[in-house]
């Protein structure tokens, strides 16, 4: 152990004793790798939806200092931290777009994985657990928002309030129980969900999730914060209009992860039908995949008929999506006609969508199988790599940039441009990613040296043996004849 240690400094010699003591924990019977080269960064979709995750859970407990929770406080409470405590604006930022990018980055590791066909080879359990938190995660990031309790908030509540009410049976009753009867109730309970118990049901889900192998990609996680913070400094949350319940709400929509489900809701039909049972529906067909599509091919070029069935539902959630933030332009007309929604044209597009995009997709792929060279070549891509000289020009070109960044983005700070600050703080993260992965692409030169003429080895006298004398055997013909 100690021959472990030697020649560390002391900061590696810390880690390494740490780790030793870790391998005696569950923590470690996972493996945790980081890559020395670039890999594809769909493949870290997974994990980057776990650093939002952190990044979350870190803002959120600093949120969770100033805020209060109740009518009378919340919406004053977070105008409270964003104009008046230190770094309140960027934190506050900061958690929001991290919220609306885990949605994303889960979303897109759900569709990766089933393109890829990830969930064969043994990893159903993986599947379903991840698809459930999938779903949580949304319900995490839909509590989570409703907290400011401005107009979008009430409109949220009012949907989900919505849903459970017309759930069939127990309906009235389930409402009463997670809603509560009043909007004291909703904000309590909201917070309770938001900050303790959906989170420990997601990191309950996550212990089941992770594989045994767990890449983390430091480039990947350093530019996907920096995403976060360029984002939020050039859209800043705003903050919205305080909700009166003696004031009619204006009109405004919900989430982007919730316009579709409004959209559904807005049509006039049956709420628990358009809002509960089509999207589960849609998360049904996921939950049945592994135990349907059994077959040894991974590729989505192999499998046109689940490929089609893929990109069938993303028209779907597009079309629907999209859908639910049109609002009709006429004022003259009541706020009820102006949110409704004509259900035959939704409809209609959605269906004729999901059509169109199945039978392109599933007939190019199989005139590819049928019509397509039955030979497979595959191509080992070539990666990029960075002389000695070159690597160092370039790191000490963005190391120079880095430090600018800091220094306008204290300026910044001082005269008050809090956007412009988180911007170019953000631009910092995405330097240093750069400045990492160009220090792992670089390609050490060796040192030039001539090759050395080795002496010529100096020849050593050695005698010739001499040749062995060659037998003479005499015929027995010839000595009988020379005898007479």
């Amino acid at each position: 152990m100690a021959e472990k240690y030697k020649d560390k400094n002391l900061i590696l010699k810390l880690v390494l004793w740490i780790i030793d003591r870790l391998e005696r924990t569950v923590f470690l019977g996972f493996r945790f790798t980081f890559p020395r080269k670039f890999l594809s960064p769909m493949g870290f979709s997974g994990m980057l939806t776990f650093s939002t995750f952190v990044v979350l859970g870190i803002t959120g407990a600093v949120l969770m200092l100033f805020y209060q929770p109740g009518i009378e406080g919340a919406f004053d409470s977070v105008r409270l931290i964003e104009e008046e405590i230190p770094l309140g604006f960027a934190i506050r930022n900061i958690h929001y777009h991290a919220s609306n990018a885990m949605v994303f980055l889960a979303v897109l590791h759900l569709y990766y994985q089933y393109f890829s066909g990830r969930y064969k080879i043994r990893n159903e359990i993986i599947w379903v657990t991840g698809l459930i938190l999938g779903v949580v995660t949304v319900l995490e990031a839909f509590s989570g928002y409703d907290l400011i309790f401005n107009d979008r908030a009430e409109l949220a509540i009012s949907i989900g309030v919505g849903l459970t009410v017309f759930s069939p049976i127990i309906g009235p009753q389930l409402a009463a129980f997670i809603w509560g009867s009043g909007f004291s109730d909703f904000l309590l309970r909201l917070y309770a969900l938001h900050v303790f118990t959906i989170p420990l049901v997601m990191a309950v889900l996550m212990f089941f999730h992770f594989p045994r192998f767990l890449v983390f990609d430091i480039p990947l996680l350093t530019a996907t914060t920096g995403i976060i913070m360029l984002t939020g400094g050039i859209f800043p949350v705003d903050l919205g209009v305080k909700f009166d319940p003696n004031v009619p709400p204006g009109l405004t929509v919900p989430e982007w992860y919730l316009t579709g489900l409004y959209a559904f809701i807005r049509t006039g039909f049956d709420k628990f039908v358009t809002g509960g049972l089509l999207p589960a529906l849609l998360i049904l067909f996921f939950l049945a995949v592994p135990f349907i599509d059994t077959g040894r091919k991974f590729s989505w070029k192999d499998r046109p008929f689940f490929t089609a069935l893929g990109l069938g539902s993303i028209a779907q959630i597009l079309v629907a999506t999209v859908w639910g933030f049109y609002i009709n332009p006429d004022p003259t007309l009541p706020t009820v006609e102006r949110l409704l929604i004509d259900p035959v044209p939704l409809f209609s597009i959605m269906l004729i969508g999901l059509l169109i995009s199945f039978a392109i997709t599933y007939g190019f792929l199989k005139a590819r199988v049928v019509f397509g060279s039955k030979k497979r070549t595959f191509t080992k891509p070539v990666p990029i790599s960075l002389s000695g000289r070159w690597t160092a020009t370039i790191i000490a070109a963005l190391l120079g940039t880095q430090v600018l960044l800091n220094v306008l983005a204290i300026q910044a700070l001082n005269n008050g441009l809090l956007n412009l600050a988180l911007f170019e703080v953000g631009a910092v993260f995405l330097v240093f990613a750069a400045v990492f992965h160009v220090y792992r692409a670089a390609k050490p030169e060796l040192p030039k040296t001539k090759p050395q003429e080795l002496p010529k080895p100096t020849p050593v006298a050695t005698k010739t043996p001499p040749p062995a004398p060659t037998p003479v055997i005499a015929r027995a013909v010839e000595r009988d004849s020379t005898s007479e």
